[in-house]
C-alpha cells in the first residue's frame, strides 16, 4: 500500500528555471565553504606541525572574520587563507579593503591579550590550489 506523499514525487514536476538556477547557486555556495573549511583545517595542521599553537579558527570579532589566529614563540599570527584553481588566483582574491578589515580585527582580539596593542604580530597568507598544495606566505601584508 503506496502513501500518497509518495505519489507526489513520482509525479515530479519540472522545476522553474530561474528556482534550479538559485539551487545550482546554493550548491555550489555550499561546496565553496565546506572546501574552504577543509583547507583552513590543513592550513591550521601545517602551522601545527611547525610548532605553532592554533588558538582560534574562524574567530569573527566587530571588524570582521580572521581564518586562522595562532601564536609562533612570542608573536600572534593572524592567517587568511584562500583556495582557488591555482595560488596565483588565490593570491588574486585577497583585496586590500581585506587585508584592512582583518587586521582591526586583529587589534580588537590583541586588545584583550596582556601587550595589548603592543603584542607582537604577523599577518601571513595561505594559498591552497586545487590539488591541495598549500603556499604559506608570511608577512604578507599587514600594519608590521
Amino acid at each position: 500500500m503506496r502513501h500518497e506523499a509518495f505519489d507526489r514525487f513520482d509525479r515530479a514536476q519540472p522545476v522553474p528555471a530561474a528556482r534550479s538556477f538559485r539551487t545550482a547557486r546554493v550548491a555550489r555556495g555550499l561546496t565553496a565553504h565546506a572546501s574552504g573549511h577543509h583547507a583552513e583545517r590543513r592550513v591550521a595542521e601545517v602551522y601545527r606541525s611547525r610548532g605553532c599553537e592554533i588558538l582560534a579558527q574562524c574567530w569573527r570579532g566587530r571588524a570582521g572574520e580572521i581564518d586562522l589566529i595562532l601564536r609562533d614563540g612570542p608573536a600572534m599570527v593572524f592567517v587568511e587563507v584562500k583556495k582557488s584553481t591555482t595560488h596565483a588566483i588565490a593570491a588574486e582574491r585577497l583585496s586590500r579593503r581585506q587585508m584592512d578589515r582583518i587586521c582591526l580585527a586583529a587589534q580588537e582580539y590583541c586588545a584583550d591579550l596582556p601587550d595589548g596593542s603592543l603584542t607582537e604580530q604577523r599577518f601571513d597568507a595561505a594559498l591552497v590550489d586545487e590539488t591541495g598544495a598549500i603556499d604559506l606566505i608570511p608577512n604578507a601584508f599587514g600594519l608590521n
